[in-house]
């Protein structure tokens, strides 16, 4: 008996297999997020944008720290800075130096940065939390409607149609009008911005459920769905074990889409004076008070423009991204 050409003892178990001297390479399994995630990272505006919504989310965590160590508190007044003939700021570009990074504003000279830091807090806390009520409320409707047809896809749908054409802003701004200042254990800007929060998520769940309705309608239909049935699997079981799973991708790319239209929303809604509450810092908030200086002070209408613009092009690029890259059939 010939000797082995090779040793195949317990030190070469994890060496990679061998054909004629050539080393074979392994074939590794992915799953479907990591195959989302090669995609994603394949996409440089995207990977841009989320770069930019994750320094936006610490900036609105830190906020504190960040006007400690860069800036003046929020409500903190400096007349001293403010020319009292045109009631602007002192100096060229708003008042801006090493002092106030973006200037003071003006009547009152309050700093500019520091109230962007903070508007940052209203604004994405508004639109993270309107997000998740309309996507529970919209995942819960759209599946269920989906999934059992009938007459119950048919009042939810009629119930999406009248919430869709329901004037949203009106209502917010009739609503806020209405509300006492103290409610739900809150006050002040806490009652305003759970209000904003329960009913932009409560008008936004319809656009949500009509995407999981429709993905639900042909995902019912699957064999898996149907192996599970004919096991005994209970209705719920389905829904939320076998279905639910294979709609975290839709619902994960609409949420990100509709993140930056929420924060337009509530940019818009502060702009109109149903918003937070003064002196809670609000972009939209900052954008009203600058129709009235902006001739004199410009800078005071462009910053808060540009947060607003920079934050929604960041989140709609990230969430391009995200939609591009959960796609099975996308080409990037």
């Amino acid at each position: 008996m010939t000797a082995p050409l090779h040793d195949t003892g317990p030190a070469d178990a994890g060496a990679a297999p061998v054909a004629d001297g050539i080393p074979l390479r392994t074939i590794e399994g992915r799953s479907p997020w990591r195959i989302a995630w090669t995609r994603l990272k394949r996409d440089k505006f995207a990977l841009a944008g989320g770069a930019v919504v994750l320094l936006l989310v610490l900036v609105a965590v830190l906020a504190p720290v960040i006007v400690g160590l860069l800036g003046h508190p929020p409500n903190e007044y400096h007349e001293e800075l403010i020319d009292p003939l045109s009631s602007t700021p002192k100096g060229s570009w708003g008042g801006i130096d090493s002092d106030f990074l973006f200037g003071a504003e003006p009547v009152n000279g309050r700093d500019v940065f520091s109230r962007v830091v903070y508007g940052a807090r209203v604004s994405l806390l508004v639109a993270f939390l309107s997000a998740v009520v309309a996507v529970v409320i919209g995942t819960v409707f759209g599946i269920v409607a989906g999934y059992f047809g009938g007459w119950v896809d048919a009042v939810v749908s009629r119930v999406m149609d009248l919430l869709l054409a329901f004037p949203q802003l009106l209502f917010i701004i009739a609503l806020v009008s209405v509300v006492p200042n103290s409610l739900w254990g809150l006050t002040g800007s806490g009652v305003r911005m759970a209000v904003l929060i329960a009913v932009i998520g409560f008008f936004g769940w319809p656009y949500v459920g009509r995407i999981v309705r429709g993905q639900t309608l042909s995902l019912r239909e699957r064999e898996y769905v149907e192996a599970a049935r004919s096991l005994g699997a209970g209705r719920l079981y389905i829904l939320f074990r076998e279905l639910l799973p294979n709609l975290v991708a839709p619902i994960t790319v609409y949420a990100t889409l509709m993140i930056p239209t929420n924060v337009l929303t509530e940019a818009a809604l502060s702009f109109l004076g149903a918003g937070v509450k003064p002196p809670t810092a609000s972009w939209g908030q900052m954008l009203s008070k600058a129709v009235t200086t902006y001739e004199g002070d410009p800078m005071f209408m462009i910053i808060p423009g540009l947060a607003i613009f920079v934050t929604v092009l960041a989140f709609n690029l990230f969430g391009d991204g995200v939609r591009d890259a959960l796609d099975p059939k996308g080409s990037r």
